[in-house]
């Protein structure tokens, strides 16, 4: 049985990571094994808002940099060639997403939750623009987007709300009273 690539991808998760997530560097600015000498401050009542301003932003931020990516997005279990089989895809709570890779490494990562790191993963590489514009509105259903699941903390999660996905299709999108639209906060 040949071997698959993300066979080799999954055995080096054993050696340790230079770098730490791009999480853990967001929250603390370091490096494993260095000490910030920054000391962050304790929030009071009134700096949560300016918080939450900052954290809209960084979402933002980061928001903008996935459209602007291209993920791997691998290829469902349905029958038939690979041309006809949808995206990889999960329902939790009721919403779909669609799982997406940030590359083959974390793919492999999820192949080895899976508990079939051995098996040949199909994937397709799309730009997150298309996923959040084009794959979640052809769902059918509530969708989001799921990048680097099997990661935990270090995963995003893009749900099928304004702002991320077309209007038309997010959960919070309402018509008001005078029959305009507009999203809900």
């Amino acid at each position: 049985m040949p071997r698959s690539r993300l066979a080799d991808y999954a055995e080096m998760m054993d050696t340790p990571a230079v770098m730490t997530s791009s999480r853990e560097y967001r929250e603390t600015g370091t490096r494993q094994g260095e000490q910030s000498s920054v000391q962050e401050p304790v929030p009071s009542p009134a700096s949560s808002s300016s918080e939450a301003a900052v954290r809209r932003r960084e979402f933002a931020a980061l928001l903008g940099e996935f459209r602007r990516t291209a993920v791997l997005v691998p290829l469902g279990d349905g029958p038939g060639p690979d041309s006809e089989r949808g995206l990889l895809t999960v329902d939790l709570g009721g919403i779909r997403f669609i799982l997406a890779f940030s590359d083959e490494q974390a793919l492999a990562r999820y192949a080895v939750v899976r508990g079939e790191s051995s098996r040949e993963w199909t994937y397709q590489t799309i730009l997150g623009a298309r996923l959040l514009d084009v794959a979640v509105p052809a769902a059918g259903v509530p969708c989001g987007v799921a990048l680097d699941c099997a990661d935990g903390e270090d995963g995003m999660v893009f749900p099928p709300v304004c702002g991320i996905v077309p209007d038309a299709v997010a959960v919070d999108f309402d018509v008001n009273a005078d029959g305009r639209t507009g999203g809900t906060a």
